[in-house]
């Protein structure tokens, strides 16, 4: 970027030429299929990542194979299952690469070195239930892949409240940077966690729920009318985006 900055300021190019060449510098595309944006990690702190329920299978593997061969950086790819998984590792054949996959998070990593990084620090993961663990191992696999320590504690709601406090004595002595809450059902954990704590708290609906419940949609408005502040609240399920959004708390302080 700074190469062809520097000859547009000397007049070697000119403003249409310097925009195509920062784009091309910035965009991998793939058969029309994708424009994978390879320098976000530069601006954002993160990589971009391949959201993969609803896409057809043989761009996937498109993408995968265009991006391994033309990018340095790790790929991530999100709620992808398991026989996906196996499929595209079939698909692969043998390769250089070191591919990980978290089967509880639904989480492909695809790496062409390992790179060992002292944790920045540490962020507190927790689940009201068991069935919310998924969600919970999603924000975890992001949170470590971003630089950061996880600590995390699982099945500690409110429907057995007594669990929480020593939970959360243990992490705010680890001083922890902030909370990552999921919660389905009625939602309430996030809230309970805010009213303790004196740092930020990423509230994580799940669709774990039944009756009204079902979907997440109680969890999600619950955790937006909290009256506890410094609750933030992402989509239902988005342990990804909560990942995300610790780490750029993280990155800011």
């Amino acid at each position: 970027m700074k190469e062809i900055l520097e000859r547009l300021a000397s007049g070697k190019l000119n403003v249409d030429e310097a925009e195509k060449l920062l784009k091309s510098e910035s965009i991998l595309e793939f058969d029309d299929i994708a424009k994978f944006d390879i320098k976000r990690s530069e601006r954002t702190g993160f990589p971009e990542a391949v959201f993969s329920p609803s896409k057809d299978y043989d761009d996937l593997i498109i993408i995968i194979k265009n991006y391994v061969k033309n990018s340095e950086e790790d790929l991530i790819i999100t709620k992808l299952s398991n026989e996906r998984y196996e499929r595209i590792v079939r698909d692969l054949g043998e390769n250089p690469y070191i591919i990980e996959y978290n089967k509880r998070a639904q989480i492909l990593i695809i790496r062409k070195k390992i790179t060992e990084k002292q944790p920045k620090a540490k962020i507190g993961i927790i689940t009201a239930g068991t069935s919310d663990i998924n969600i919970a191992e999603e924000a975890r696999v992001i949170v470590e892949e971003g630089g950061c320590e996880a600590i995390t504690s699982y099945d500690i709601g409110v429907a057995g409240i007594h669990r929480l406090f020593p939970q959360i004595a243990h992490m705010v002595a680890q001083d922890v940077k902030a909370f990552i809450v999921c919660a389905g059902m009625e939602g309430a954990l996030p809230s309970v966690v805010a009213g303790l704590v004196d740092v930020p708290v990423i509230g994580v609906p799940t669709s774990v729920g039944y009756g009204v419940g079902e979907g997440g949609r109680v969890a999600l408005d619950a955790m937006l009318q909290s009256c506890a502040p410094g609750i933030a609240v992402v989509n239902i399920d988005n342990g990804f985006g909560a990942g995300v959004f610790a780490l750029t708390i993280v990155n800011s302080d």
